[in-house]
């Protein structure tokens, strides 16, 4: 038989559980120190709070900057687009211009006389003058067409020479020597001039 008692056969008082420990009462320096260390935890937390706001705002900031370079880069792709389609043929329109001027020439040096002996020929002349012109206009070619007595203007005329010419004041257009021309809004060449040095009376 066993040497342990029955639990039947023990008394009540004997069969009651064992009461555990009381709790200790913490001291003020265990409820200082479990403080201090939430307090530790929560400024952790505070500033990796902190660390991620700053990352996520520089992240968010490299985004807007990398927008508004691809946004920039497609703005200048499409004024470089705009720009080569208006501008592109500028070599091209300059070396034609010489064409012009010799048809110009031809048309003007002609006497009526021999209009009326070459009125075949000349109205041939005519037509291809007509015809260069209206290519010239649509792509954006225009002629500037000073006169004689005009204001001479840096930015579209340039002056060959001056002479004091009586009847006239200082900077007046005294002879046309070749028209110019714009591309769009850009000087292809200038019109060339001379230009009055009539001293003021």
């Amino acid at each position: 038989m066993s040497d342990q008692p029955d639990p039947q056969t023990q008394a009540p008082e004997e069969r009651k559980p064992k009461a555990g420990k009381a709790e200790e009462p913490r001291s003020l320096d265990d409820l200082a120190a479990e403080g201090d260390a939430e307090e530790q935890a929560h400024a952790e937390l505070l500033a990796e709070l902190d660390a991620l706001r700053a990352e996520r705002d520089e992240l968010r900031d490299r985004v807007l900057r990398g927008l508004a370079e691809t946004e920039n880069v497609r703005k200048r792709a499409e004024r470089d687009r705009k720009e080569a389609e208006s501008y592109g043929a500028t070599r091209l329109a300059r070396d034609l211009l010489p064409v012009y001027d010799n048809l110009r020439r031809a048309l003007d040096s002609v006497t009526p006389e021999q209009r009326e002996a070459n009125s075949a020929l000349l109205e041939g002349i005519d037509l291809t003058m007509r015809t260069l012109v209206n290519v010239f206009s649509r792509h954006g070619i225009t002629v500037i067409e000073p006169k004689v007595g005009d204001r001479f203007d840096p930015a579209v005329h340039e002056a060959m020479f001056e002479a004091p010419l009586p009847g006239t004041r200082a900077g007046d257009i005294i002879q046309v020597a070749t028209e110019g021309f714009l591309l769009h809004d850009r000087l292809l060449r200038p019109a060339q001039v001379g230009v009055s040095s009539m001293p003021a009376s």
